[in-house]
């Protein structure tokens, strides 16, 4: 596609900063460079994805869909984030790469598929050292012919897209959008083909994509259960470097487990929520300014996306001197006896939001014995009060896969309304926070929060426990700490 700049930079991808180019140092870059091929073979997830676009060619008979990944986005000034690719983008292709364009042509018995991506620079113009994309920059790119082994895609320039998407009809083409401005504008013109009000036509292509990502096939189970094995790991590394007898930073903390995420895997799959005392109680508590203290609990909700994209999504809770008061464990019960019970739910056919309830009500009858509830457990518990709410706020779970909140565009009869099916993964993480200004709560509860949070797999006949490395009981978390302590701080390897 065009490559003109719209940022007032030079075209060239140069930045202010640079030095100027003087013809002979031109000339002498353009010199004597050996063209070597990348070492690439089709990879073991190529059929996972294949058999993917062809559940989504079997919605869309006779329809032209595009589904771009998405650009890099600017952090500060000329710096970028890192790339991450779009997730129904990856689900489909495989494919990490910035930019490129996922297209799928009707063939009269399905679609053709065709990746538009932007190639390696070439050595015929100055690009490979001048531009910010060239490969003495960046890395050495794919070529076309390299990706498509690669992939088990037909590949073609990034620049024949604009003439591509030019030759769509309309009427006939959904496109997933707000992911790539360049596509965005180019199909912009559709818009006034529509109806006053009518969703944009890529609305039922997200659902679609979102739907297809309920059920995890085998490869999916393997890549999530290898994204949690990585988070037990990242969370014995901070238990071994956690002191019992003072406090640390929760950034320290953080560091640590982003280390096991930056090698075990991709990155981690969310930013970590690392809360000693009274943060615990601050849901996306992202900060992490804070500092750890003896006598009070840490909370920290972590998760390691794999190179795959699939992430895992886990909290636990240590008592940080390495004992849970008497007030600290009832508490801390009562998640666990809440999430045991949403746990033990779980089965096909079951609705999704009686998970929900099931644990609610345990958290409802162990606020009840707090003495916090304000009617009974039944009159709490009724759609038209659920003032339970004020110490719990959130749902017991969500859609976990190749986003940390999976199949988030599914329609709420499949997901929300909808009934559990053998290979869903969902979290459980019941919580309850009793935040510091709450005056309707005993001085001593203020400032606690618990959370206690597991990734489960829906099988035939009832559940598993991905997560099961990570102890759950209060006993048992002790234990755990008390070992890892033992054990001692140790590097990735």
């Amino acid at each position: 596609m065009a490559e003109d700049r719209t940022d007032g930079k030079p075209a060239d991808g140069t930045e202010s900063h640079d030095p100027d180019f003087p013809e002979a140092f031109l000339s002498f870059m353009r010199q004597g460079w050996r063209d070597t091929g990348l070492p690439v073979g089709p990879r073991p997830e190529v059929p996972h994805h294949a058999k993917r676009r062809a559940a989504l060619s079997a919605a869309f008979p006779g329809e032209t869909l595009v589904i771009p990944t998405g650009t890099e986005k600017v952090r500060a000034n000329d710096t970028d984030h890192p790339f991450r690719p779009g997730s129904d983008f990856a689900y489909l292709t495989g494919d990490h790469d910035p930019d490129s364009v996922l297209v799928l042509r009707p063939n009269g018995s399905g679609h053709d598929a065709t990746l538009y991506m932007r190639p390696r620079s070439s050595r015929e113009t100055d690009e490979f050292f001048r531009s910010r994309h060239g490969e003495l920059w960046v890395g050495r790119r794919h070529t076309l012919a390299e990706k498509s082994t690669e992939l088990g895609l037909a590949t073609e320039d990034l620049s024949a897209l604009d003439r591509a998407l030019a030759r769509m009809a309309p009427g006939r083409t959904r496109v997933l959008r707000g992911f790539d401005q360049r596509v965005d504008a180019a199909v912009r013109p559709w818009d006034g083909s529509r109806e006053e009000g009518q969703p944009g036509r890529d609305r039922e292509l997200a659902i679609t994509i979102a739907e297809l990502k309920l059920v995890k096939d085998e490869w999916e189970v393997a890549q999530l259960q290898e994204a949690v094995d990585a988070t037990v790991r990242g969370f014995e590394d901070v238990a071994r470097v956690l002191p019992a007898d003072r406090g640390v930073s929760e950034r320290l903390l953080e560091g640590i487990f982003a280390l096991r995420a930056r090698h075990d895997g991709n990155d981690v799959g969310y930013s970590s929520i690392v809360g000693g005392g009274e943060h615990a109680t601050i849901l996306h508590w992202v900060h992490n300014h804070g500092a750890t203290r003896p006598g009070e609990l840490l909370l920290m909700d972590m998760g390691v996306e794999n190179r795959n994209l699939y992430t895992a999504d886990v909290t636990r809770v240590l008592p940080v001197d390495g004992r849970f008061t008497p007030l600290q464990r009832q508490v801390y019960d009562a998640v666990y006896a809440a999430q045991q019970a949403g746990i033990d739910a779980i089965r096909p056919g079951v609705g999704f939001r009686e998970v929900h309830l099931t644990s609610m009500r345990v958290l409802a009858e162990a606020l009840k014995d707090l003495g916090l509830l304000p009617v009974s457990v039944d009159e709490a518990m009724d759609p038209a009060s659920t003032v339970y709410r004020r110490w719990t706020l959130h749902g017991t779970s969500h859609m976990l896969g190749i986003d940390v909140h999976d199949c988030a565009n599914a329609r709420k009869e499949k997901y929300r309304d909808g009934a559990l099916g053998e290979g869903y993964v969902l979290t459980v993480e019941p919580g309850l926070y009793f935040q510091p200004e709450d005056e309707l709560v005993p001085e001593e509860l203020r400032g606690i929060g618990v959370r206690i949070e597991d990734d489960i797999l829906v099988t035939a006949t009832g559940s598993v426990n991905l997560s099961a490395g990570l102890p759950r009981r209060s006993d048992e978390v002790e234990t755990w700490l008390a070992e890892q302590r033992e054990a001692g701080p140790r590097l990735p390897g």
